[in-house]
Formats: C-alpha cells, sequence, structure tokens
C-alpha cells in the first residue's frame, strides 16, 4: 500500500509540486528501489543468522513512517529523499518473509503459500488507490500519505508481539540447519557472491529470474502510470480511477494471484515443469486483452442497475486476473531451488534484481518514453498510451524465459540433484 500509493498520485503532485514525467518516474521507480534492493541484501544476510521476525517488525514501522513524510514535502528533493526511505523500510521485509514462508509449508504446497503472501501487493494496491484516492479528492494528496502511513506503526507492534519464528529446513523433513561462519564483511561478501553465482548457474532458477524481472518492469510501470494513462486519456477523475483499479487489482488481482498458485501446485504434483508453464501460459494469453485495452478508443457502456460500466473494464478483468498469476510460483520456485540456511539471501538476491531494473527501471523507462513521445514525436496526451504499449509488449519476452525455465526444472528437482 505505501509503495504503490504513488500511483495514484502522480498527476496531482505533479500539478501541485510542477513535474515532468521523467521526475515522476524517478519518485515512482529509481527513488524507491535503488535503497529496496540494495539493502535487502545485508539484511537478508542478518536474517539468516538472526530472528527474522524481529527484523520484519522493525522494516514496517520504517517504511510507515517514512510513507507519512511524503506527505510532508514541499519540492521534488524532499519528496524523493522521503520515498528513500520507504524504499529503506520495505528492503527489510521480503527476504526474512519469503524464508519463515518456506520454513512454514513443504514443497508441493509452497507456491500456494507463496501466492498468499503475494495477496498483500493486490490487496496493497487496492486500499492504496481506494483510500488514496479518495482521501486526495476529499483532502489533498499530502493527507493520502498521512492515512496510509501512520497505521503501519500499530501493525509493526502486533508483528513483533504476535508472530512466531518457526525452526529452519523443518518443512523440508531437514534439521535445522545454520550458517556456520561469522558475519563479517569479507564473509557477507563472499556469501552475496555464492548467492548471485547460484541463482545463474542453475538453468531454471536463473529463467525464472530473468522472467519475474522483466514481468516486474512490465507490471510496476503499468501499476504506477495506469491511473495517469486513464485520467489522460480517457478523460476519468481521479475518484473513478481509484475506484475501478482498487477493485480491480485487489479483487480480480488478487483472486488472480491465488489461482495462480493453487493451479501451479496442482499441476505440478503431475509434472514439475508446469511450476513455471503455468505463468508462461499466462503471459500469453494475457496479450491480445492487453493491444485491447490501450490501443482502442470510444468505449460503449453497458448498464448494471443505475452504474454505466465501460467495456473498457470489463477488458481489464482478465489482465488483472492473468497478470497476478506469476507471483507466488516464482517465488516459491526460487526457495524451492536454494537450501534452508541460504533462503533469505536468495529471495534478496532475487529482489535485488528484479526491483533495480522492474521497480526501478520500469515507471522510470514508461515517464521517458512518454516525455520522448511526446516532445519529439508531438503526441501530446497519447504519448503516455504508447509508451505503456510498448512496454507491456515485453510480456513475450517474459513468457519465453518461464518457457525455459520449466524445460530445465525436471532436472533441477530430480531425486539427488542439488540446485
Amino acid at each position: 500500500m505505501d509503495r504503490n500509493i504513488m500511483g495514484i498520485l502522480l498527476e496531482p503532485v505533479k500539478a501541485d509540486l510542477m513535474l515532468s514525467d521523467t521526475q515522476l518516474g524517478f519518485l515512482s521507480g529509481i527513488a524507491f528501489a535503488i535503497f529496496y534492493a540494495t539493502l535487502g541484501i545485508p539484511i537478508a544476510l542478518i536474517a539468516d543468522r538472526g530472528n527474522r521476525r524481529n527484523i520484519i517488525a522493525w522494516a514496517i514501522a520504517i517504511w510507515s513512517g517514512m510513507t507519512a513524510l511524503c506527505g510532508m514535502a514541499q519540492n521534488f528533493w524532499q519528496l524523493a529523499a522521503a520515498r528513500v526511505g520507504v524504499g529503506i523500510g520495505e528492503a527489510g521485509s521480503s527476504p526474512p518473509s519469503h524464508s519463515m514462508i518456506a520454513d512454514m509449508y513443504p514443497p508441493n504446497e509452497r507456491a500456494s503459500a507463496m501466492a498468499i503472501y503475494s495477496l498483500g501487493v493486490y490487496f496493497g494496491v487496492m486500499i492504496g488507490f481506494l483510500v488514496g484516492g479518495w482521501v486526495a479528492v476529499w483532502y489533498g494528496w499530502r493527507a493520502a500519505f498521512f492515512v496510509v502511513g501512520l497505521p503501519g506503526l500499530i501493525l509493526a507492534l502486533l508483528v513483533r508481539f504476535t508472530l512466531k519464528e518457526p525452526p529452519r529446513g523443518g518443512a523440508d523433513g531437514m534439521a535445522p540447519e545454520q550458517p556456520s561462519a561469522p558475519l563479517t564483511v569479507g564473509t557477507g561478501i563472499t556469501i552475496v557472491k555464492e548467492g548471485f553465482r547460484h541463482l545463474w548457474k542453475t538453468a531454471a532458477a536463473r529463467h525464472v529470474v530473468l522472467g519475474v524481472t522483466i514481468t516486474s518492469f512490465v507490471g510496476y510501470g503499468g501499476v504506477m502510470w495506469g491511473p495517469a494513462f486513464l485520467i489522460r486519456t480517457h478523460g476519468m477523475s481521479i475518484g473513478e480511477v481509484s475506484t475501478y483499479l482498487a477493485l480491480m487489482a485487489g479483487i480480480v488481482g488478487g483472486i488472480g494471484a491465488y489461482f495462480g498458485g493453487r493451479l501451479t501446485d496442482r499441476l505440478a504434483a503431475k509434472d514439475p515443469r508446469w511450476n513455471t508453464w503455468v505463468v508462461a501460459w499466462a503471459k500469453i494469453i494475457v496479450v491480445p486483452f492487453i493491444i485491447a485495452f490501450y490501443l482502442m478508443d470510444n468505449w460503449p457502456a453497458f448498464h448494471i442497475g443505475s452504474y454505466a460500466v465501460s467495456i473498457l473494464w470489463v477488458i481489464y478483468v482478465p489482465i488483472a486476473f492473468l497478470g497476478a498469476f506469476y507471483l507466488g510460483p516464482s517465488f516459491a520456485m526460487i526457495q524451492t531451488l536454494t537450501p534452508p540456511a541460504k533462503r533469505a539471501l536468495a529471495s534478496a538476491v532475487m529482489l535485488f534484481i528484479i526491483n533495480i531494473i522492474g521497480l526501478g527501471f520500469g515507471p522510470q523507462f514508461v515517464g521517458i518514453l512518454s516525455d520522448f513521445f511526446n516532445h519529439s514525436m508531438g503526441l501530446g496526451n497519447q504519448s503516455l498510451r504508447w509508451a505503456l504499449f510498448g512496454t507491456a509488449m515485453f510480456n513475450i519476452w517474459a513468457a519465453t524465459h518461464y518457457f525455459l525455465a520449466g524445460h530445465h526444472l525436471k532436472k533441477s528437482l530430480a531425486p539427488g540433484h542439488r540446485a
């Protein structure tokens, strides 16, 4: 929620602080992602040796407080600094969370468990867009940051005093496994290098990381710039966009994330290649709907009671549903292909790659491309449409890597084979 609220607030922030699309892309992408991704690795090294629950509690407190500070920014650089703070806080969340979940669920249930964890992404977008959008309409964009940020401080206390730390390796039927070497700077660098080497040399893991990176590049660009596209191109209001996108992301996307994980576990029980092929086929099937969503105009509407609903939103349903398939299976595969004592690190390395490229440069790429189409090609308000459409076509590239990952996966998961 705190990460994605920036998307619904781009237009009022742009008008108030007089920013360009390139600057907005920086605020919604690189400013957050660079510290979020890089700090995740040293935090993961600590998490693989210490109490993961406490790290998560501190992380929530930091990112929630920094989100509230975004509402006090008076210029571009102050808002950028606060967004950096949000990224620093969120760096301590996913690596230890992934590691804990992998220790709670066996491999044949892990994709479903990770999919349920990933519902937080879609519920977060839903609440961030819905609450943030309407608070911005009623009280201004600054108040929206306060409303979504401050409750996180209470959540941090809830995590610290109610969440339990699971034994490492228990879900895999292993004795508790602890790293033997003490954590020093030299040891840490060596371990990180091994983490990158492991993901690169394991063919299935390498293609999963490449696939999820490209998917994140497309997805974060779409999430951050989707509201602005609908406002500029289709003349919708912030309130209308926030309501519909919130429902699509939270309900349709949430159902898609859960269904994708469950379907993966079910099909992979018969053939392990479906651990990634489910995502690959989802990415191929969604392409025609993306083309229709971005390129067609003058959408007719149909009526549900007294409400007129544009066909545009009907087209968006399969995009939100199929687009959510990837998170659970992708995270589960990295955890399954990694020894228990290194899982937080593997997650952090994966997140470093996908967030530097996907979260960092996805929104930035769309913003730069939009400014280019506007100033160099004279497309005006249509520039963002073509920037988003071009970026969305990378889904085909991502699908290729998921198909290749499935090709290598059967060997990686064979008995006696150490990934």
